[in-house]
């Protein structure tokens, strides 16, 4: 579970967040929806740690992030799994040595101990045999599942994604949107996933956030939003065609 409370965060005087107030639930899928500079990737960033918010409070479970010592903050930071939009993987290396990165990073675990972690969770996300392929020679769906892997190599708590889909074709997406499902539930992670891609939301939407112009506007699940008449996500997501049809479902 991840508590925010009370978050801010501003940039050259213009604030970003505006005191957020949420529960990510363990064992759950968490995404976080909203336009473009409604604050979402910063309030995901401010969670993981790249961004100081000004003010709030973050709890990893009955873990206060702002009164942890730089040793146990180093602990939490080995419980949390990130992917990147982009996948930020290595050109430079294999998908091997981009999956094995944080095990040499923050274990002492046998070179052998290492190789056997990382074939487990390639074969997990369904990429056995690419060990010595380099990220150039893989389709942008296949990157994103060696991301993943890297993400879950550590066997993370939580695990946070930030635009997954971002890129991919409508049925490599749905691969990536049922993977994480599955990794979440089957590892009772706390899963939060910034996302714009609305078959996202109805296909693992457990929990939503709205988030507009720093505030956030609704929360709920996708049964909810689906009969919502709250006029910001309502204006926010019924341009999409398959939101129209699903939206009239739930009201007939």
């Amino acid at each position: 579970m991840v508590k925010v409370e009370s978050l801010y965060k501003s940039f050259d005087k213009h604030d970003v967040l505006k005191g957020i107030d949420t529960v990510f639930k363990k064992g759950k899928t968490n995404l976080i929806i909203g336009q473009s500079g409604s604050g979402k990737t910063v309030f995901l960033k401010c969670m993981v740690g790249l961004h100081t918010p000004d003010s709030g409070e973050i709890y990893f479970d009955n873990q206060k992030f702002s009164e942890l010592s730089i040793k146990e903050q180093r602990q939490l930071r080995m419980d949390i799994g990130m992917v990147f939009q982009g996948s930020a993987l290595y050109d430079s290396m294999t998908v091997e040595e981009n999956v094995i990165f944080p095990l040499s990073m923050f274990t002492d675990d046998t070179e052998e101990e290492k190789l056997k972690r990382v074939n487990e969770v390639l074969n997990r996300v369904n990429l056995d045999g690419v060990n010595d392929k380099s990220p150039s020679e893989l389709s942008g769906g296949m990157q994103k599942r060696v991301a993943i892997a890297r993400a879950i190599v550590m066997k993370p708590k939580y695990l946070f994604c930030d635009e997954p889909n971002s890129g991919l074709d409508p049925t490599t997406a749905i691969v990536i949107d049922n993977l994480l499902r599955e990794i979440t539930i089957e590892n009772d992670i706390t899963t939060i996933i910034n996302t714009h891609d609305m078959n996202s939301v109805m296909e693992i939407g457990d929990n939503i956030i709205f988030i507009k112009e720093g505030v956030k506007e609704w929360e709920g699940s996708k049964d909810e939003m689906f009969k919502t008449d709250n006029p910001a996500i309502v204006d926010f997501v019924y341009s999409s065609e398959l939101f129209k049809k699903v939206r009239e479902t739930y009201h007939n």
